[in-house]
Order: C-alpha cells, then sequence, then structure tokens
C-alpha cells in the first residue's frame, strides 16, 4: 500500500504541479529524470492535491473569533497530512505565525504539528493531528482496532486503536516515542520558557485525527494535566469517527463543562466517517458534544446527531447518490459565486465521481469542511 501510494502521489505532484512538471520535462529532454523530492516544501500528499488551498480566507477576521478559529483549525488538520518543510513554509511564511513542531511517530503513524498564533489576544497554540492516509497501513489498523479500552481515571470505554496511537496504556522507554508526551511537554516548555500565563489551547484534527484531538483532552484529565486543562479553549474536529462509548461521552461532557471547554464536531453531509463505528447494542459507540452539521448547500445546524447516524442505514443509498450528483454540478457554480479559491481541480471532480458508487466518500475530503468553515453560519 506505501509503495502504490508513493507512486501515486509521485505521478500527481508531476502532474498536477506546473513548476514540478516544467522541471520534470526539462530534465527529461536533457535525458536525466529527476524526480520530486518528497520532503521539499512544493511536495504535496493526496489531501494537498484534492484541495491545494494553503492561504487562510482574508475575509475572517480574528475578531470573528468562532468562525475564525473553526476556519483556522480546517485549515490546520489539512495542514497536518503535508511532510515537514512543506507545513514549515505554510505555517511561517503564509500564516505568519510560529512553528513550534511538526511531530511524525513511524511506529504508530500519528502525525501533526503544534504552532502558536498570535493574531489575538490572548495567544493560542494550536495542536493539530493528521487524518487516516488513504495508502498507510499503520493508519487503517488503528482504524480497525475497535475493541474498548479503559484508561485509569477515565469512564467508561473508548477506541483501543485511538488510544494507542497516542502511546496511552503502552510502556516506552522514552516519552518521546509517542504523541501525546511530547506534545505536553513541548507545551509546557514553551510556557514556561516564556513565563506566559495567558495563553490557551485549542485542538484538533479531521478524520483520525479528529478521534485523536478528544483522546488527547481525555489524556489530560487522565494524567491530572490541570496546568493544560485550565488553558484548553476548545477542541474542534472535522469528519470525527465515534471514540466511545455512553458512559465515555458523558464523563468528557462533565470534563469540558468543568473546565470550561468548547467541543465542536463538524460533519459535513453524508461523510460516511462519522457515522463509523456503528451506534447500536453489539458496538455501543456513541456520539457527544455539539455537532456542526453542514449540509450540500453549506447550510449548517446544530444537532445532537447527524442525520442517518449509521451509514448502512435501510433506504439511504438513493439520496446519498443524489446528493453526490449535486455536489459534482455544484462544483463549476463555486468559484463563479464566491471566487477562485473554490475552483476544484481534475482529480477532485474525479475523486467526487467515487460518491456515485460509494456515497459519502468524498464528503470526508477536508475541501469541504473548509468550505463550511468559511462559508457557513454557524
Amino acid at each position: 500500500m506505501s509503495s502504490i501510494g508513493s507512486r501515486v502521489e509521485m505521478c500527481l505532484n508531476i502532474l498536477c504541479n506546473a513548476s514540478n512538471f516544467q522541471i520534470f520535462v526539462n530534465n527529461l529532454l536533457r535525458g536525466k529524470v529527476v524526480l520530486p523530492k518528497k520532503e521539499c516544501s512544493s511536495f504535496v500528499s493526496i489531501v494537498g492535491i484534492l484541495d491545494n488551498r494553503v492561504d487562510l480566507d482574508s475575509n475572517i477576521i480574528p475578531a470573528a473569533a468562532n468562525k475564525y478559529f473553526a476556519s483556522l483549525c480546517a485549515m490546520a488538520s489539512k495542514l497536518a497530512y503535508e511532510n515537514s518543510q512543506f507545513i514549515k513554509h505554510t505555517v511561517q511564511n503564509k500564516w505568519k505565525m510560529e512553528l513550534l513542531h511538526s511531530f511524525s511517530f513511524k511506529d504508530d503513524g500519528t502525525q501533526g504539528l503544534v504552532f502558536l498564533d498570535k493574531n489575538r489576544n490572548p495567544k493560542r497554540i494550536v495542536v493539530a493531528f493528521r487524518g487516516t492516509e488513504p495508502f498507510n497501513v499503520e493508519d487503517w489498523c488503528t482504524d480497525i482496532d475497535i475493541s474498548g479500552y479503559k484508561l485509569q481515571g477515565i469512564k467508561g470505554r473508548l477506541h483501543r486503536g485511538f488510544a494507542k496511537a497516542l502511546g496511552l496504556g503502552l510502556v516506552h522507554e522514552n516519552e518521546d516515542d509517542h504523541a501525546y508526551a511530547t506534545i505536553t511537554r513541548l507545551v509546557i516548555e514553551h510556557l514556561k520558557k516564556n513565563n506566559d500565563t495567558t495563553t490557551r489551547l485549542i485542538v484538533t484534527g479531521h478524520s483520525l485525527g479528529g478521534a485523536l484531538a478528544v483522546v488527547f483532552a481525555a489524556a489530560l484529565v487522565m494524567h491530572d494535566q490541570i496546568q493544560l486543562l485550565e488553558r484548553l479553549e476548545a477542541v474542534y474536529t472535522f469528519g470525527q469517527p465515534r471514540v466511545g462509548n455512553a458512559e465515555f461521552g458523558e464523563f468528557m461532557e462533565e470534563q469540558f463543562k468543568l473546565y470550561g471547554v468548547e467541543y465542536c464536531r463538524f460533519v459535513y453531509n453524508n461523510d460516511f466517517v462519522p457515522r463509523i463505528p456503528p451506534d447500536n447494542s453489539l458496538f455501543m459507540y456513541k456520539h457527544f458534544g455539539k455537532c456542526i452539521y453542514i449540509n450540500s448547500i453549506y447550510e449548517a445546524k446544530i444537532v445532537k446527531e447527524e442525520p442517518l447516524k449509521n451509514y448502512f442505514a435501510c433506504g439511504s443509498g438513493a439520496t446519498r447518490r443524489i446528493d453526490a450528483m449535486w455536489e459534482i454540478v455544484r462544483s463549476f457554480f463555486l468559484p463563479r459565486m464566491f471566487g477562485e479559491d473554490y475552483k476544484e481541480g481534475l482529480v477532485q471532480l474525479m475523486f467526487r465521481m467515487f460518491g456515485l458508487v460509494f456515497p459519502g466518500l468524498p464528503d470526508h475530503g477536508p475541501r469541504d469542511y473548509v468550505n463550511a468553515t468559511r462559508l457557513a453560519t454557524y
């Protein structure tokens, strides 16, 4: 899978990046085949090819707190899929923010970034976790390990794969071997170094990354990290799967209320991932907290649970395919209505066509979540 994914990404980077394509052709004419370097600041993942936007929406000003942070988190969750040089270039040169760390743990596949947003007072440290990479075996192993798992000091049971991905409940020779310890140590050291008493913390992620964001907050409770819990302002997730059972959800709602944490779970239209693992008597997984549901015309409403809460709900296939057809048509109107930032490339259009066969798959892409946080009112 990794080999296939690597070749697909390389081909797409050559074909879809004008600079890379020109360099490739020039070298080819000289009798030399030089491929783009995967760790350079111009090489993007499949997610980045589907949505090549890197600039923040200048129309959303920092003063509009809820919309600004939701939009920033959607972009950060998308950026988490990229390599460290791409992340560094984007955060520092495009966003004009301070990158504190970009992390990648090969053993469990956990990846993401930590950066400081100085655009508002108080400042915010944002932790963004990467979601499932299409050709990453470790990520898929994490996703399917759905057996219940009990964390000490946490009520209820949660998804074993998500807990393991952060290194919770595991023995490590070095605490830097896993994400939770590395991130918490980094944030605490930054606050101490700068004698910072006001900076707040936001945790976010798309897909698997959204689940890790929730489990990270639970880990702060588990380890009694009062210093960070009191600074934790919000947890924003996009296309997040279910993380635990009803008891776990009730416990986390109590903790978020205790520490004044805003938890917003964004779900776009027919995205299949928020509807798994199933919410039934066999699996017993439950969502909790506020769900911001956005439909295919980017209208948002706050609900307790997204419509058709389980993906394999009977009789939903026809409706989802009609939505998939509309999303293909809609892609031609968006740039005319809202500008070139909403223009969809050929690869994205082909991806949308998969929705006619596998309804809800294209809806899971970060593009619609970025669009939703920019266009919807919530």
